[in-house]
């Protein structure tokens, strides 16, 4: 007798979505119910056993506010928890995103205005090659590990930055901060794609997961040496490229690891993710790293003027202890203040202070 197809529930009040979300489920080889209604939705979980469920956040079409769907969720975890789940919105937020990923632990959180039925077989795929898995309050979801490449639409200048996640929901999360801050960039899912990534262009940013290998779980609880994402770290170190963490990794002993080893700008966890504070250390790296290039572009001689001028002394201070003249000295600020892009002394004090110093040109 041949075996019945894995049955999955589309939870949708949407006529034309309910269609478009069958389709993909019936052409990847799923049996697919449909409930346009939290009352429906309750109703076929109790009646029936789920691999996969697509659930719209809002299940009334005159309440905008409308959030049944998470009710679905709670259901679902309850009644069926080896059925993996994702969430389908038209009202996304990050917070939103950040809740449905970290607490609810869904497979992934999907944006109507950019679905793609690719996205989704993508999805599916990966739940049915898997074995099932729980997916209740204390389970941490299959990690979603489709390949990724974005181009990136917003491209104002603000530059390139590489986005290393193996998990869809969270790499969605990242787009759309990076975009509003007008950043263009590249996901990847996996270290061998970010490596390639890396020696092929040249970026002004990364973000990095440390957890990118298959059996890592949500504590980080696989051993550091095993941890992908260090290698990456030890990568975007040599190349110059400024890397903030955002990982699920929580252990002291693997943050310090991250700061030491990789020589990161930050590391923020997953559990305690928000958006304002990911966007400023985005911003803060990137203005880092801008900063430590340029400074790496000055001379050994160029560097000692430029320390003097920081502590405030005059030309002819800062030509008696170099035993140079006044005119050199003069040569040696405007060549400072031309590398360095700025236009005082002050500026070049601050930009001393506040970024740092590389290894001076010799």
């Amino acid at each position: 007798m041949k075996p019945l197809a894995p049955r999955a529930l589309v939870v949708e009040d949407e006529p034309s979505w309910q269609q478009i979300l069958s389709e993909v489920l019936g052409d990847s080889g799923l049996q697919v119910d449909t409930a346009d209604s939290l009352p429906a939705a309750l109703e076929r979980l109790h009646a029936g056993v789920y691999r996969l469920a697509l659930v719209d956040l809002s299940l009334q079409a005159d309440d905008p506010h409308n959030e049944d769907g998470l009710r679905v969720l709670e259901a679902i975890r309850r009644s069926n928890p080896q059925c993996a789940f994702i969430l389908l919105t038209g009202f996304a937020t990050v917070e939103l995103a950040v809740l449905v990923l970290n607490e609810y632990h869904a497979l992934s959180c999907l944006r109507k205005e950019a679905f793609q039925r690719s996205q989704l077989r993508d999805l599916v795929r990966q739940v049915l090659a898997a074995p099932p898995e729980s997916h209740g309050a204390e389970a941490r979801p299959a990690s979603t590990r489709t390949r990724a490449f974005d181009t990136g639409e917003s491209s104002d200048g603000a530059g390139l930055v590489l986005v290393v996640e193996d998990d869809a929901g969270w790499r969605s999360i990242y787009q759309e901060l990076l975009r509003d801050a007008g950043f263009s960039m590249r996901l990847c899912a996996g270290y061998g794609e970010a490596l390639g990534m890396l020696r092929h262009e040249r970026f002004t940013l990364a973000v990095v997961d440390l957890s990118l290998n298959p059996a890592v779980g949500w504590d980080g609880s696989l051993p550091s040496a095993e941890l992908e994402g260090y290698r990456l770290l030890r990568a975007t170190r040599e190349l110059g490229v400024p890397t903030l963490v955002v990982s699920g990794v929580s252990s002291p002993d693997e943050i310090e690891r991250a700061y030491r080893e990789g020589e990161i700008f930050s590391y923020m966890e997953k559990q305690a993710f928000d958006r304002r504070t990911f966007t400023r250390l985005v911003k803060d790296a990137v203005q880092a790293g801008h900063a430590a290039s340029h400074l790496g572009q000055l001379t050994v001689r160029e560097l000692e003027v430029l320390r003097r001028v920081a502590q405030g002394k005059t030309n002819k201070e800062m030509a008696l202890e170099l035993t140079i003249s006044e005119n050199t000295v003069k040569r040696h600020v405007k060549a400072i203040f031309r590398k360095l892009g700025i236009h005082t002394r002050a500026a070049a004090a601050a930009k001393l202070a506040g970024m740092g110093e590389e290894e001076p040109r010799k």
